[in-house]
């Protein structure tokens, strides 16, 4: 199943609101939103769940911070969580100002996340 274009459209609206250029790929069965070339956020379909999770980037301080939200987990693919990332479920981003949270999270982080390697063609 595809990610949630609704989803989509919302966060595109949020980085358009605060005037942030995002390049968007498609990656790790979703739709990843790229802030001055480093992966910021994205939208993720959990396969397990059967819902669309939001993914952040928001570091590992803020990470620990946060994890008592509503609908925060462990940004985890392989079984190991990836460290500075979460993933928020539905109910954790429904609300507008939820989303607007997150994505200004993402979006403070940013300057100080690290990009990645450019691989080798």
């Amino acid at each position: 199943m595809a990610y949630d274009t609704y989803l989509a459209e919302r966060i595109r609206q949020v980085f358009s609101d605060q005037r942030c250029t995002v390049i968007e790929k498609k990656m790790m069965g979703g739709l990843c939103f790229m802030l001055n070339n480093k992966m910021c956020c994205g939208i993720h379909f959990s396969k397990k769940k059967a819902i669309d999770l939001l993914m952040v980037r928001i570091g590992e301080e803020m990470a620990q911070k946060v994890s008592s939200r509503e609908g925060c987990l462990p940004m985890d693919f392989t079984g190991r969580p990836m460290k500075g990332y979460i993933f928020v479920e539905p109910n954790g981003y429904d609300l507008d100002e939820d989303l607007n949270f997150w994505i200004d999270l993402c979006i403070a982080f940013n300057p100080m996340a690290k990009a990645s390697k450019k691989r080798k063609k």
